[in-house]
């Protein structure tokens, strides 16, 4: 990197974060992207936008206090980072994981922005969480715990200020504790979280939502290298939502999913996963991943989550968590023949692994696009509430495939424009010029 300002922005931004590491991945990953934007766009240097992009807008950190199943009361942290609004109201996930802390809601948050940006719809970019786990909790504490969480965080959001939605341990059980303690204390019915139930303004295909997306981008990319999902052997890992229904739409394409992962292993079947044994599993059951291993004999389990990328393939998709694919992963994806990385988690692959592939030949989807499908529908369910229409799954899927599709061409267009290398570094240009232009047309705030 020769710009003498991007080398300032590592310097300040390292200097004021010093122990955020995924926050500081994930903004020296775009700050390297930037050389061409800032050549070509001086005005952006002269107004100081890159600096004003990293630091959020607003951070709210605050105490959670519930009260568990046998009276004992309990405290945890919760976090919203509301990033970017030059181009809409704030909208990120909510994350509810023991690991969460402010480095991973601000990375979260600084992504989404980007993110938020390529889908073309007006959103700005947030996240929050907290360090509460769901699992091993009865409903009764869950539900406790939501109430509480959203007794604190009601006063920051809106429907035209900030729209928070699912994302690890907040899938559509918590979203619907939440939005019911929001509703009960503003006494206002309005589209404030999305990932809702359908019963009370949910959309059709929001849950498939990240899934078919991260496959519809692949899809579009892998044209451009001569390849499809027909008849390739893929990998997930995850078996959560986007997992479940990457492993849906690929299988749909023609492709034979082998294997797929939880926390605490992965499982291997030669003849293709069983769909609808994982979604008996994971969806109704909510049991750990091992359990297909006793319903399907010729598959294997295997603990340790990390070894799911040994497993050969053409087309891996990591959809679990960040830093999931690290240099001696990529390595093995490499030699047993992968040609592509689809990623379905936000920054899932560290920047040696990406550099690695690359390197190779790998054709890497980034999460920033490749993941955007979830908040695109999240978009299109906040249109169905402001309307106060419900569409049927038939539009929203039609829509959620056009703007993936849309979200490629532009990337590639990138590519071209600004002499690229890869789709990494034209997704980060893509977004970043997106929301630049934005703020500085409203000038200093």
């Amino acid at each position: 990197m020769s710009n003498v300002y991007l080398e300032k922005m590592c310097e300040i931004v390292k200097a004021r974060n010093p122990h955020e590491e995924e926050f500081l991945q994930a903004v020296t990953e775009v700050i390297e992207s930037l050389e061409p934007v800032f050549a070509r766009y001086p005005e952006f240097e002269e107004a100081n936008i890159l600096e004003r992009i990293i630091e959020p807008e607003r951070q709210i950190i605050f105490r959670v206090s519930w009260v568990d199943d046998q009276g004992k009361v309990r405290v945890n942290r919760g976090y919203r980072v509301q990033y970017n609004s030059a181009i809409g109201p704030y909208k990120g996930g909510i994350r509810f994981h023991p690991s969460v802390n402010l480095s991973i809601v601000k990375f979260l948050g600084f992504s989404q922005v980007f993110k938020n940006a390529l889908t073309g719809l007006p959103l700005g970019g947030g996240k929050g969480g907290a360090d509460f786990d769901p699992k091993g909790k009865s409903e009764m504490e869950i539900m406790r715990f939501c109430q509480s969480f959203m007794t604190e965080l009601y006063r920051h959001l809106g429907p035209d200020t900030d729209v928070p939605a699912g994302d690890i341990g907040v899938g559509a059980r918590e979203v619907g504790y939440l939005f019911g303690q929001y509703k009960r204390i503003c006494n206002e019915f309005t589209g404030v979280l999305t990932g809702k139930g359908l019963s009370y303004g949910g959309s059709l295909v929001r849950k498939e939502a990240t899934g078919f997306g991260l496959v519809y981008f692949v899809n579009e990319a892998l044209k451009a290298i001569n390849k499809s999902f027909d008849q390739a052997t893929v990998v997930i890992s995850g078996s959560g939502n986007v997992a479940t229904y990457a492993c849906q739409k690929a299988q749909e394409l023609g492709a034979k999913v082998v294997a797929m992962s939880d926390s605490n292993g992965y499982i291997y079947d030669p003849n293709g996963i069983n769909l609808d044994t994982i979604k008996e599993i994971k969806e109704v059951k909510r049991q750990r991943i091992k359990e297909y291993a006793q319903i399907h004999k010729d598959a294997r389990y295997y603990e340790g989550s990390r070894g799911i990328w040994q497993v050969p393939c053409h087309i891996a998709l990591p959809c679990a968590t960040q830093n999931e694919i690290y240099e001696e992963d990529a390595k093995a994806l490499i030699k047993n023949g992968c040609y592509c990385v689809g990623e379905g988690a936000n920054m899932p692959t560290t920047p040696s692994a990406i550099k690695l592939l690359l390197e190779h030949g790998v054709l890497v989807a980034p999460g920033k696009a490749a993941n955007a499908g979830g908040v695109a529908t999240s978009g299109l369910e906040m249109t169905q509430n402001s309307q106060r229409l419900p569409w049927s799954a038939e539009e929203v899927d039609s829509r959620l495939r056009a703007i993936m599709c849309n979200i490629y061409k532009d990337c590639a267009a990138a590519i071209d424009e600004y002499g690229l290398g890869s789709l990494v570094e034209a997704a980060n240009i893509v977004g970043f010029v997106k929301v630049a232009r934005a703020m500085l047309e409203q000038g200093v705030i």
